[in-house]
Order: C-alpha cells, then sequence, then structure tokens
C-alpha cells in the first residue's frame, strides 16, 4: 500500500510540473514577422478559340445562300491561311423559319456556329472577308488560354514567397534584427484575368478574294498572372 501511494504521489508532481512548463512555454510568445509578398507576370496567349456563325439567307428574296456554300468559303479560306483542317470544328446548329409578310413561313434557315482555333488573330480578319459577309451572323472569341499556364503559376508564386522573405529580411535589418526560419506560409488566390481585343474587320473588296491574304497586327490582351504568398518568420 505504502509503495502503491508513492507511486501515485510521483505521478502527480510529474503531471503537476509538466502543466507548470506548459503554461510558461504558454506565457512565452514567439517573436515573428508577417509579411505579404507580390509577383505577377504578363503573357499572350498562344491558344485561341473563335467561334465563326454562319447564317442561310435569302438572296433577292427568292434564291436561298445554302450552307454548304458558305461552308465550303470558310474552309477554303481557312486552308488558305495555312490552318489545319482539325483547326476548325463544328459548335452549335440552329435554324428558324423565315417569314415574309402575312405570309406563312416558306423557307427554313439554318445557323451553323464553328470553332476556329488559333495561335493568334493575326489571319481572322483574312479568313472573314473571304466568305459572304451576307453568310456571317456573328463572330466572338470563346476563349483563350495560355499552355504553360501551370509552369508560370509556381513561377510566380515561389517570386512571390521570395518576395516576402526579402521584404521581411529588410525590414528587420532596419531595427538590427534577424530573420529566421519561415513558421507560416499562407497562399492568396488570384489567378490570372485577361479581357479580350479583337481587331476589327478589314474593308471587304471585289479584290478580297484573290489577293494574298492579309493579316492583322492587332492582338488579344496580354494574360496577367499575378500571385501573393502571406508568410510569417521568426525573429532570431
Amino acid at each position: 500500500m505504502k509503495k502503491n501511494a508513492i507511486l501515485v504521489l510521483t505521478f502527480c508532481l510529474s503531471l503537476f510540473t509538466f502543466s507548470m512548463n506548459a503554461q510558461v512555454m504558454e506565457k512565452e510568445k514567439i517573436r515573428k514577422i508577417d509579411v505579404t509578398g507580390s509577383a505577377e507576370q504578363e503573357v499572350l496567349p498562344d491558344k485561341i478559340l473563335v467561334s465563326i456563325t454562319l447564317q442561310e439567307y435569302m438572296k433577292d428574296n427568292k434564291i436561298r445562300v445554302d450552307m454548304l456554300v458558305l461552308e465550303a468559303q470558310l474552309q477554303k479560306a481557312v486552308a488558305d491561311a495555312g490552318l489545319s483542317k482539325e483547326s476548325l470544328t463544328v459548335g452549335n446548329i440552329s435554324g428558324y423559319r423565315n417569314w415574309w409578310g402575312r405570309k406563312k413561313p416558306t423557307n427554313f434557315l439554318e445557323n451553323k456556329t464553328y470553332i476556329l482555333t488559333v495561335a493568334n488573330l493575326a489571319k481572322i480578319d483574312g479568313i472573314l472577308n473571304r466568305i459572304d459577309e451576307k453568310g456571317i451572323a456573328s463572330t466572338n472569341i470563346d476563349r483563350y488560354e495560355y499552355s504553360k499556364i501551370t509552369e508560370l503559376r509556381k513561377e510566380i508564386k515561389i517570386k512571390a514567397l521570395q518576395a516576402a522573405k526579402e521584404k521581411a529580411t529588410y525590414l528587420l535589418a532596419g531595427i538590427g534584427e534577424t530573420l529566421g526560419e519561415a513558421l507560416e506560409i499562407h497562399e492568396v488566390e488570384e489567378g490570372y484575368q485577361a479581357q479580350p481585343v479583337y481587331s476589327n474587320m478589314m474593308m471587304r473588296s471585289a479584290a478580297m478574294d484573290t489577293a494574298p491574304m492579309q493579316e492583322s497586327t492587332v492582338d488579344v490582351q496580354k494574360i496577367k498572372v499575378r500571385y501573393e504568398m502571406k508568410a510569417s518568420f521568426r525573429i532570431k
């Protein structure tokens, strides 16, 4: 019994000592500095998806200009621009019946949207100018991408973290302190944004179908990739 009582007393004393040490450690606050670093870079997108919607129409209100005719013009224009056949795909098909005054609809007119994938917009104007302008309903940039965006994101985040460390270093040096190891790192998600800038269509002339394809000098706006990193460092 006496031996058991001594063991219990020893255990209680050890527990009390551990608790006191924990309280002391808790009271000793870690000296640290919290900073935020940022980095950014601009790149041109290298994959642009342009939608081109063609529409059938009635020529002189009598003859329907068929979709196959318009599609053939588009395909030839794409080939003349030096783009592959695979760069042009069908995105959507729709249609409607044509009404004339009080008469019942007599003609079903088809709309067809194509997606053209290009590396830049240099030849888009030349392509569109080789298609019957009455057969073009609309064009639009669906989306644009940068093929090495994953690698670029990593690079920018590292630069942002390095900027945070550099800031903490010179701030502490200014008050005679020394930077220690990193305690915490938090990523501030920002990603990238860009608004497309599309070149205006050139004036169409009768000679455009046979003249060398013109190239636009206006391209999409650069993609700005920007990230912030928050970090805490120990003060030695």
